[in-house]
């Protein structure tokens, strides 16, 4: 029996009725300090698990799947290389930047710019993280969206502008009073529904194949799809083992390490100890998921070959596609229920952290004289205007930019971490002062210069690509750029 679009909108109701629940109960009695870190009382193994559902967003819960078969299968297992290179980022900010952090005892990570360098710098490397940011949600939360109305919104009569703003009031809802003291037990509760769903899409295709769980890994060897270490084709191939896994490692540095997003769970842990111990656990986790990702990516590509399903020309709808259209209702659920909850893990957070990151960097709130609840109420209207934000952002997204300048626009968006790397690089590494009034001219130059790189790279390095080595590009002219207008510690600066 199909599912349809009425029943799917209960279980999301309820879905959303025991997040809200879970908001009440943690945010009564709430304080800026509940807000921001939790109280810095997180049980480690709490924000391990749930930093899972906030790593692989909605995107990811789709496009790692479909990327398996990408070009005919020979994409296969190689992003693995990419997660191995995640587990050197995580080391580097285990033993590294998580001590800078506590002992400065942080609230958000870019506070070390301002001690470091100057209040030029701590602004220029918020801001940089709330451009990227915003675009990054909207864009995660844009293709959510789109999947959520194609199949269950526009069939009762709702427009897609009707689905964004129910999407992020959903989100405002159960966010804005608890914030983060909330955000840690949603994204636990998301990140096992993002596992359920997972687990039981392997659990069908295998036993509607007449595999078993031993037979699986063989029949993927079989298929072609379970290749995983790629050195044939040198620098030039875009699967190659050195390419990935070192921008792997930048991936985890920048994106988690240097991303006030994913800190801020890791800052509230009780001790350095603890948020060592979490980022452990949380990165051996992240591998094991990874795996089963990749595992049901090619599960999904047998399966369609198998039944003489045509696969969809963008692999990354494939997963969707077969289980609106394919599966059994059961697993259509399940389909649903974790493609919201890797979504609104990812996006939950992210409002979270910009409202964090605004309140705290841009506006200086928590220096101020005002009281708590004073506090309360702008945190309030902040949180409540990057909802606006958000939803008004992909609602530009899909009236005037097609689906490859949007791309465009998410990968651009990405560039700002670049100049974060720089910054923290150069900042960790040597003990040199800057100008900090010229910070910004450095850090806006750094991306545009790479982009070019990145845009002409073929043409002018006889077919040399990138990927996502010009994160690393960038982050070295950012350095380059401080060192020009930086003198030795000893010296004296006549600007700053």
């Amino acid at each position: 029996m199909d599912i349809t679009p009425q029943q799917i909108l209960l279980i999301i109701a309820g879905y959303f009725g025991v997040l809200i629940l879970i908001s009440r109960l943690t945010s009564r009695g709430g304080t800026s300090d509940d807000f921001y870190i939790a109280g810095r009382k997180s049980p480690w193994y709490v924000v391990a698990f749930g930093m899972i559902g906030a790593s692989l967003s909605g995107v990811t819960f789709i496009s790692i799947p479909g990327a398996v078969g990408a070009g005919g299968g020979n994409m296969a297992f190689s992003y693995l290389q990419m997660v191995f290179g995640y587990l050197v980022g995580y080391l580097i900010i285990a033993t590294v930047l998580m001590p800078i952090y506590y002992k400065m005892n942080s609230v958000t990570i870019y506070q070390y710019l301002e001690k470091r360098f100057g209040k030029v710098s701590y602004k220029v490397g918020s801001s940089f993280f709330l451009i990227s940011r915003i675009v990054g949600a909207s864009f995660r939360l844009y293709l959510v969206a789109l999947v959520l109305h194609g199949f269950v919104l526009q069939p009762l009569g709702l427009s897609f502008g009707l689905t964004v703003v129910i999407t992020l009031a959903l989100i405002y809802s159960y966010t804005f009073a608890g914030g983060l003291k909330t955000i840690i037990w949603t994204d636990t509760l998301q990140t096992a529904f993002m596992l359920i769903a997972v687990g039981a899409t392997v659990y069908y295709i295998g036993s509607s194949l007449g595999l078993t769980l031993y037979k699986i890994p063989d029949a993927i060897a079989d298929a072609g799809y379970g290749q995983i270490f790629f050195f044939e084709n040198g620098w030039f191939d875009a699967n190659n083992f050195y390419k990935q896994f070192i921008s792997g490692a930048l991936i985890a540095l920048v994106m988690t390490g240097l991303d006030q997003d994913m800190m801020q769970k890791n800052l509230s842990c009780k001790s350095l100890k603890e948020a060592q111990w979490n980022i452990g656990m949380f990165s051996t986790i992240l591998v094991i998921v990874n795996l089963l990702f990749l595992a049901l990516g090619a599960l999904l590509y047998i399966y369609a070959e198998t039944n003489g399903i045509q696969i969809p020309e963008r692999t990354d709808r494939l997963y969707a596609m077969l289980s609106f259209e394919h599966f059994p209702a059961g697993i259509t659920i399940c389909f649903i229920l974790g493609l919201i909850a890797a979504a609104y893990s990812s996006a939950d957070s992210a409002l979270t952290s910009m409202t964090t990151a605004f309140s705290i960097d841009i506006l200086e709130t928590e220096k101020s004289n005002k009281t708590e609840k004073e506090k309360s109420k702008q945190r309030h209207f902040i949180h409540f205007g990057f909802s606006v934000i958000l939803a008004m952002v992909i609602l530009v997204f899909n009236s005037y930019l097609d689906e490859s300048a949007i791309n465009s626009l998410f990968k651009a968006a990405g560039y700002t971490y670049g100049p974060i790397l720089g910054l923290y690089a150069f900042g960790i590494l040597t003990e040199r002062k800057v100008i900090d009034k010229w910070v910004w001219i450095i850090c806006l130059l750094a991306p545009i210069i790479s982009y070019i790189l990145n845009l002409n790279s073929e043409g002018w390095f006889g077919g040399f690509t990138f990927g996502f080595l010009i994160l690393l590009v960038n982050g070295l002219l950012t350095y380059i750029g401080l060192l020009l207008i930086s003198q030795s510690s000893k010296s004296k600066l006549t600007s700053r």
